[in-house]
């Protein structure tokens, strides 16, 4: 597999991670982000810290929380910013 179909691969995962937590949770990243709009960046320094401590090798008590899963969370928030950031200029 060249790089390119492991991007396409990897937004494919994103965009299936994302419609499913959607489906459980609701959009509750728009929800959030609607009462503050900078919560982007609460939700990249969290991600942030996690991956540091992940990178730093700690003791993690949650052990289903990897590297690359948190490395495809970061991504999924700064594309919804992304989508959010786009329906606002669409609706001007």
């Amino acid at each position: 597999m060249d790089k390119g179909q492991m991007h396409t691969q990897i937004c494919d995962n994103l965009n299936g991670t994302y419609r499913r937590k959607n489906h459980d949770y609701g959009d509750s990243f728009a929800k959030l982000r609607n009462e503050l709009p900078n919560a982007i960046l609460v939700r990249i320094y969290d991600k942030y810290s996690r991956l540091k401590t992940l990178l730093e090798g700690a003791e993690q008590q949650v052990q289903d929380e990897s590297i690359d899963d948190t490395l495809m969370d970061l991504a999924n928030y700064c594309i919804m910013e992304l989508v959010e950031r786009k329906i606002e200029h669409e609706g001007k």
